[in-house]
């Protein structure tokens, strides 16, 4: 294995990200890290919760990169103003710097990082459910209301059965980044153009993947009707890779092993456990 080595960029938007995300983590808080400086520590829980998922995500691709020879970087995390965007990061990535020309390393590495983030984002929602509050819902209560995936509402019947009619949950901050962690899964786990679903899907299916990925696209911008966060994410997509279609591989007629089929299948599974139909509405 070749491993990357760690630039001034690196370490730079790392403490740049961990600044950003405790700033973001402090204000859900009711902090101002601007004003007192010491609110900075009321960002710990949410930031290192979700540097930890994002970081695994990463890694995971990261780890299979190397391990079928293939020249990756290691990640990059992105700041983002945490006043403009709630969270402080646009998340993270690595860059891929050889061809892959094998399928199976092509599913491996795609499916690497959404397996790895989900096990770190499940107990981290699990942990901080258990931590939460139930709160009563009036005219006052003034937030961004948060969609429920299969998985979160399978937890919310688990941990809080008892729950009532004009009650909701005010997320602790370790469960607003187990639930960013899942939304960031589903959303990687798309399977249109370069996306990690869409390396996945092109391994399941070949040349078949660009129809499946041309009908994920229209069915975001169709979602839109459900809440604008689709068009935003849909455009953006767009824009970025310019097609749904997943660039051709060498050995893309031979089939793929009972286990990595397996594991295509299970990224499928995750997918429908953490889809949010509506992720946000106020």
């Amino acid at each position: 294995m070749k491993y990357s080595k760690i630039s001034k960029t690196h370490l730079v938007l790392f403490f740049l990200t961990i600044v950003s995300t405790l700033i973001a983590g402090s204000v859900m808080q009711g902090g101002d890290p601007f004003d007192n400086p010491v609110d900075i520590i009321w960002g710990i829980p949410f930031s290192m919760t979700l540097m930890l998922i994002l970081g695994c995500h990463e890694f995971g691709h990261y780890y299979y990169a190397l391990k079928h020879n293939v020249d990756a970087s290691l990640p990059y995390f992105l700041p983002a103003p945490p006043y403009l965007f709630i969270i402080g990061t646009f998340g993270a990535f690595i860059k891929i710097k050889s061809p892959i020309y094998k399928k199976d390393a092509l599913l491996q590495i795609g499916a690497a990082g959404p397996i790895a983030g989900f096990i770190i984002a499940v107990p981290a929602l699990v942990i901080g459910l258990l931590l939460s509050d139930i709160i009563a819902i009036n005219d006052q209560y003034k937030g961004i209301i948060l969609g429920d995936s299969l998985l979160m509402k399978i937890f919310t019947y688990i941990i809080f059965p008892d729950l009532s009619a004009g009650h909701d949950i005010l997320l602790h901050p370790i469960a607003f980044a187990g639930w960013i962690g899942l939304l960031v899964t589903m959303l990687n786990l798309l399977p249109i153009g370069q996306l990690d679903g869409g390396h996945i899907a092109y391994a399941m299916l070949g040349n078949k993947q660009a129809l499946v990925g041309w009908i994920a696209l229209g069915a975001l911008f169709l979602l839109s009707f459900l809440s604008l966060n689709w068009l935003i994410w849909g455009l953006l997509i767009l824009l970025l890779m310019r097609s749904a279609k997943h660039p051709p591989i060498h050995d893309i007629t031979i089939p793929l092993s009972k286990k990595n089929k397996n594991i295509g299948y299970l990224c499928f599974l995750i997918f429908i456990l953490c889809f949010i139909p509506t992720p946000f509405h106020i």
